[in-house]
C-alpha cells in the first residue's frame, strides 16, 4: 500500500478556487488587527514625530558642514 503525501492529499484548486482561499486568508488576517488605543495612538504619533524631527536635524547639521567644508575646499573661503 503506497501512503500519499500530504501534498498529493490536497486537492488541486482551480483559478477561482485559489482566488476565494486567497480572499479568505485576507479576511481571517484582518480579524486579527489590533486596532490602538487613543493613548497608544498618541503615543506613536509622537515618537514618530520626535525621530523625524531628530533626524531633520541631523541632516541639516551635515548638510552646514558639508556645504561649509565644499565652500573652504573649492572656494577658498573660511570655514563657518
Amino acid at each position: 500500500m503506497a501512503e500519499t503525501s500530504a501534498a498529493e492529499g490536497k486537492k488541486r484548486l482551480g483559478l477561482f478556487g485559489r482566488i476565494l482561499r486567497f480572499f479568505r486568508e485576507i479576511i481571517a488576517e484582518l480579524k486579527k488587527v489590533v486596532t490602538p488605543t487613543r493613548k497608544e495612538l498618541i503615543n506613536y504619533t509622537l515618537v514618530v514625530l520626535g525621530f523625524v524631527v531628530i533626524m531633520m536635524l541631523l541632516i541639516t547639521g551635515l548638510d552646514f558642514v558639508f556645504g561649509q567644508l565644499t565652500g573652504w575646499v573649492f572656494a577658498g573661503t573660511t570655514p563657518f
